[in-house]
Order: structure tokens, then sequence, then C-alpha cells
């Protein structure tokens, strides 16, 4: 009952906390972890077209490199695998960092090696290194969230430890993309490559020193065995019923897996005029693939839920049976099936909230972002250098300021009231955005007003358009620091410790839904209405995830007082604990 109780303890949001939090050395691994997060994500997807285009590689080949965003993608579908897969020799590491440090140094020897080779007469090598960075890259993301989840405590809270996160991952999008510019244009891409893989290979040997959850490997093997005797016991799931669904899921899954695998392979064989097109095909596929492995699997999870609550197929007393004959199919349905069952099992009705808002809080910078550089370039005639200084700097900076100022507004006011708070600022920015496309004149005047543009004409080839641009940029980045502050911890809140890997992955895969079935709709509105009616109509959009964070804060306060607790991140994993 005390430790129970020491569980629920809570403690009131305040600067203490946040300085608390900070100081933890979680809290620096944090950062490291998020910075090695959002390195390679630059360098595989950003950096590394510019040097192929520098090398003079043709578009038709460098269309190829394109397939590496796939493993950031569709990375949800390994996530099973490494919520319950050890490496032989390393668990002693932890649960979490037997895969963080390992994915990590391959990285920074993937980078160094990378650098050694010519793009244009390596080609096959590079592309090869490439491939297998993007996935250790993906590998690593989907282990860093659940190693964030599993080691937060009272002190190192969710919410501060999924800012830091962001704020390593922004910094390091920063340092590997238009940094990574600047460096090559005066070292040398090889150089440059070099210097980022000492930087990972620096990471992952410090990574090695991260405190991580079960680094005692008897007792995780005895907590193993425990948890699956437990499929076993008297009001749990009849094994017959569960291989049904097991093989179901299994199915849906092993298709999804088959699908990426078989486009893959073409793609990587096939000469570049019959290669297929892999917007098309995340177009296409993508939203099949999410409904898959994650709407259909969820209807089997609720279909077992309510068996079980309604005592229907499940093992009576006196009839309770040993985990051994179906160890196997035990083991692959604790880590495809029981993380769903767990989910919905636990959030019953609210579940359908809860998609609700992971489905449209980001839509509008989910959608909008593939047609931001159309939009300043095309439409409104701003050069590259313009862009660069107002997105790729300024715009950074704006975003690391919000996701500080949402850390602090978590710590002090709570995760749901930043929650929805970020949902209407992120709204009110589309209105900002309509202005600029009718002209702008309301944000030049609040430009001119708050002696923006005159500090932008200070600095070579600072002009008033240019400051209409920066202010506008930094605002929208502004309330996307915030929201995406109180969006990541919250949805870290909601899922088990014990399942953490893959409810964390499954869940925020659901953006690849929103994101590829609106980018199309969204084209076509900009092609017949033009951006400002595109801007008002994504606005209306936010008003609907502001509606549902409040739908959501009402559920979450009313299950606090049943509960009698106060703090969300107090709740230990359920069953996989």
């Amino acid at each position: 009952m005390a430790e129970a109780a020491a569980a629920t303890k809570t403690t009131k949001p305040g600067w203490r906390t946040l300085v608390r939090s900070l100081r933890n050395r979680k809290s620096a691994y944090m950062a490291l972890f998020g910075f090695a997060s959002g390195l390679p994500f630059a360098l595989f997807l950003g950096t590394l077209y510019a040097w192929l285009s520098e090398a003079e590689v043709d578009l038709e080949t460098m269309g190829v490199f394109s397939l590496i965003g796939l493993a950031y993608a569709f990375q949800f579908l390994w996530s099973p695998l490494l919520d319950r897969m050890e490496i032989p020799g390393l668990h002693r590491l932890g649960k979490r960092k037997q895969w963080i440090a390992p994915a990590q140094l391959l990285l920074g020897i993937i980078l160094v090696t990378m650098a050694g080779l010519d793009p244009k007469s390596s080609l096959g090598w590079f592309s090869l290194l490439a491939g297998i960075g993007a996935f250790a890259s993906a590998t690593q993301d989907i282990v860093i969230n659940a190693w964030r989840i599993d080691i937060a405590d009272e002190e190192a809270t969710i919410d501060i430890l999924s800012t830091v996160y962001q704020m390593g991952f922004r910094l390091a999008a920063l340092v590997g993309g238009a940094l990574g510019l600047i460096v090559a244009a005066r070292i040398g891409w090889p150089q440059t490559y070099v210097m980022m893989g000492c930087i990972m290979l620096a990471i992952g040997l410090a990574g090695l020193f991260a405190p991580d959850a079960d680094v005692d490997q008897a007792a995780s093997v005895a907590k193993n065995e425990k948890q699956t005797a437990e499929l076993y016991v008297p009001g749990e799931i009849e094994p017959r019923v569960r291989n049904w669904a097991l093989l179901a899921v299994g199915l849906l899954w092993g298709w999804a897996i088959l699908t990426v695998g078989v486009f893959m392979a073409r793609s990587m064989t096939a000469i570049p005029e019959e290669r297929p097109d892999p917007t098309a095909f995340i177009a296409t596929y993508g939203p099949l693939i999410v409904i898959a492995t994650i709407v259909l699997p969820a209807f089997v999870a609720a279909w077992l839920a309510k068996l079980k609550r309604d005592g229907k197929h499940v093992i009576v007393e006196g009839r309770a049976g040993k985990a051994s004959d179906g160890l196997i199919l035990d083991q692959l349905y604790r880590a495809l099936v029981q993380p769903l069952v767990e989910f919905v099992g636990r959030m019953g009705w609210s579940l359908v909230l809860i998609l609700a808002l992971v489905l449209t809080y980001r839509i509008t910078d989910a959608i909008w972002g593939t047609f931001a550089y159309p939009f300043y370039l095309g439409e409104l005639q701003y050069t590259n250098d313009e862009v660069a200084v107002a997105s790729k700097f300024f715009g950074v900076g704006a975003i690391l300021l919000g996701l500080a100022l949402g850390g602090w507004l978590i710590t002090v006011l709570g995760r749901m009231f930043t929650l929805t708070l970020g949902a209407g600022l992120a709204a009110a920015t589309n209105l900002l955005y309509a202005d600029l496309a009718l002209g702008g004149a309301t944000m030049q005047a609040v430009s001119d007003a708050t002696g923006f543009t005159w500090a932008v004409l200070q600095f070579p080839g600072g002009s008033e358009r240019l400051a209409r641009l920066m202010i506008t940029i930094g605002g929208e980045n502004l309330a996307i620091g915030i929201a995406g502050a109180a969006y990541v911890a919250w949805l870290s809140s909601i899922v088990a410790k014990g399942y953490s890997a893959v409810q964390y992955a499954l869940l925020a895969s659901l953006t690849l839904l929103v994101g590829t079935l609106g980018r199309g709709a969204l084209g076509q509105m900009i092609e017949e209405r033009g951006y400002y009616y595109v801007f008002i109509f994504t606005a209306l959009i936010g008003v609907v995830a502001v509606v549902l964070c409040i739908l959501e804060w009402i559920r979450e306060s009313r299950g606090k007082r049943a509960a009698g607790v106060v703090a969300p991140e107090a709740r230990e994993a359920l069953p996989a604990e």
C-alpha cells in the first residue's frame, strides 16, 4: 500500500518542479538523445541531397535516396520487436539503452564511412549506407521515445523530458541542415560528414552511461516469465481465442510489411524509368497500411477487451493453464496484440476522443508544411536566401523559444491548459498567413509598430518584406513550439510504460494517415481557391482541435477525481509492469 501511495504522490506544478527536472541528469541525457534523433534525420533527408547535387548525381538516380524516408514513415512496423527482443550480451545496458547506444554508434560509423566515398563513383555503397543509416535512425527514434516514457518520474517529469527532447531535436535539425550547408561550403562535404559522424559517436559513447529501466537481466527474465504466465490466470482470454486474434492481427501486419518490402525491392532493383513513385506509394498505400496495422487491430483489441469485461471466452477458476505449450504464440500475442488490448481496455470509449485529437491536433502544420516553399517562393516571390533566413534560422529560433515557453507553461499551469492553448495559437497563426496571402498589410503594420522592421533593416539584405515574412514565420513557429511541447508530453502521458514503444509509435504514426490523405485535397483547394481560403480552412480545423482538447481536459479531470490523484503522469504501467 505504501508503494501504491508513493506512485500516486503528487507535487504541485511550479518553478521548483521545473528547476528539479532540468537539474536531473535524465534531462541532460534526454537533450543528447533528442539531438541524436534530429541530426541523422536532417543529414539523410535534407543535407544529403545537397551533397548529391554538388556531386552531379542525376535526379532520377537521386530519387532512390527518397526511399530512405520510408524508414521514418513506417517505423512503427518493427516497434513490437523493440519492445520484446533483446540484443545478446547487451541487455545489461538496460531494456532501451541496449538499442539506443548501438544505433547511435552505428550511425556515427556510417556517417564517417560515407565521408570516405565518392557519391557518383560509389553510388551503390553510398545508397546502401544511407538506407541502413535511415533504418538505424528510425529505430533509435522508437526506442528513445520509449526510454523517455519509461524513465520519467516525479523529478524528471514526462512533460519536461518531452520538451527537452524536442529542443534537442530542433537544434540538431539546425546543425545538420542550415549549419551543415554553411560548413560544407567552407571545408567540403566529406569533412562535414566526418564531423557529424564524430558527434554521433560521442553521443553513443556518452549514452552508455545514461540511466535506464530493467538493467538486471535475471530480474527482467523473471518479469517476462511472470507476465507470460499471467495470460493463463482466471479471467484472461482463452488461448484459443487469443490465437485467432493473433492470426488476424498478424495477417494484417504481415501484409503491411510485405507491401513495404516489395516496394523497396522494386525501387532498388528496377531501372530509373520503371521505378515506382515513392510519393504515390505513400499517398495510396500509406493510409491502407495505417488502417491495417492500427485501425483494424484496434477493433480486434476492442472485441477482446469486451469479451474479458463480459466474462466470455475467458479462463475460469480451476482451468488455468501453463505458459509452456504456446510460448512462441504467447510472445507474439504480447508483442502485437496485448499493447492494443491494454490501451483500448484502459481507454474504453474515450479512445474515440483520443484518436480524434491525435488526428486533428497537428493537422495544420502536418498538411501545410508541404506547400510552404511553393507559397514563399512561388506565390510571394521571395528569394531562396530570404526564405532560408526567415525559416531556417529565425524560424528555428522561434520554435526553440516556443518549446521553452511551452515547457514552462506545462510546469506552472498544467499540461492540459498548455495543450489547449497550443491548439488555439496554432489555429490562430493560420490567420497570419491568410493576411500574408492578401499582401500582408496587417503583418507589416505589426512589424513596424513593434520595431521589428527597424531591427531587420539594420542587417545586410534586410527589407520591409523580409521583416513581414520573418514575423509571420516567427509567430507560427512560436505557436508550434508551445503546441509541440504540450502534444508530445500529452501523448507520452497516455501510454503505458510497459508498452511504450508500440503504443507511442502507433499513435504518432496516425499523422501519416491524415497527412497523406489531406495533402492531395489541400493542393487541389489551393489550385481552385487560392492560398487565402486554405489558411482560413486550416484555421477552422484548428478550432476543432481546441474543442477536442477541452473535452480531453474534462475527461482527464474526471478520471483524476475518480482515482483520487492529481497528476496523470504519476500513473505507472498497468499489466506490463
